[in-house]
């Protein structure tokens, strides 16, 4: 099982190019930022996280800067989204900027997407939440139209185009890795109808079963990746038991030394589960 990182790329903490830098030089496989283009100052949505909404969900760079640093900054390092919003996105810019970040990193890019939890956020972008998943359905695929046709066309209930040209095509063939986020009851239908691998969040109960549950439905490969495992050896082996190719700790909007410790408890816990 392979170990990436996942850090809130906040204004006021370590540079992105530099949390890619320690990733790519302590042996990780992957480093994955999340989106929030901004926070409603209404805050009518409850985070779910359950208390009051960390100042960092406010303060991040956009995505595609900060992936674009990353992946300038490294050479083997995968830098992904976790998750890139795509209900808030127009479907052919964000096709656009993950087929030229992909070409830029040589195919590094791991698309993770997502429909959020905020739904004031969704609404200022215009979006209705009440058919977010049917949004984010579309948009998916209307991207994987224009990465993979010369001459792309879409025609769907929330997106239609017709025969648009857009270069470049990304790197990876035919497109980046869709992760599919979220744990809500229908996620499991959305990763096997448009997705690539599912990138649930760490969850003490109910992951381990659902992820037996998607591959037993699946007619095809379908990758597992979980974000936020805790530095705990016995977490790691639980996913690796089941089949899950990649777990993601996430670090600490902070400053170098505080973000150099994490990484140190992140890997001791790595060390004891392989036995290294």
């Amino acid at each position: 099982m392979d170990t990436g990182v996942a850090i809130f790329p906040t204004h006021d903490a370590i540079a992105p190019a530099d949390v890619a830098r320690l990733a790519e030089q302590r042996g990780h496989e992957s480093l994955f930022f999340p989106e929030h283009t901004h926070i409603p100052a209404s805050r009518a949505t409850p985070w779910p996280g359950g208390r009051p909404l960390p100042r960092r969900y406010a303060h991040t760079f956009d995505l595609f800067v900060a992936v674009t640093a990353a992946v300038t900054a490294t050479t083997r390092l995968r830098v992904g989204s976790g998750v890139c919003l795509v209900i808030q996105r127009d479907p052919i810019i964000t096709a656009k900027e993950v087929a030229s970040v992909d070409v830029l990193s040589g195919g590094r890019f791991e698309f993770g997407v997502g429909a959020g939890w905020n739904r004031e956020e969704m609404a200022n972008h215009g979006t209705d939440p009440r058919v977010r998943m049917a949004i984010m359905r579309e948009r998916v695929e209307a991207m994987k139209a224009i990465w993979t046709s010369e001459e792309a066309s879409y025609a769907g209930s929330h997106v239609s185009f017709d025969r648009i040209w857009s270069w470049p095509k990304p790197a990876q063939r035919p497109h980046p890795p869709v992760l599919v986020g979220g744990d809500g009851p229908g996620v499991l239908d959305r990763v096997l109808a448009f997705g690539d691998a599912w990138i649930p969040n760490h969850a003490p109960a109910g992951i381990l079963e659902r992820a037996k549950e998607l591959r037993a439905r699946a007619d095809r490969a379908v990758g597992l990746i979980v974000m936020g495992v805790p530095a705990d050896p016995r977490v790691l082996e639980a996913y690796a038991a089941a089949g899950f190719a990649r777990a993601v700790h996430w670090l600490p909007s902070a400053q170098r030394g505080p973000v150099e410790r994490a990484f140190d408890a992140f890997e001791a816990a790595v060390a004891e589960f392989t036995g290294e």
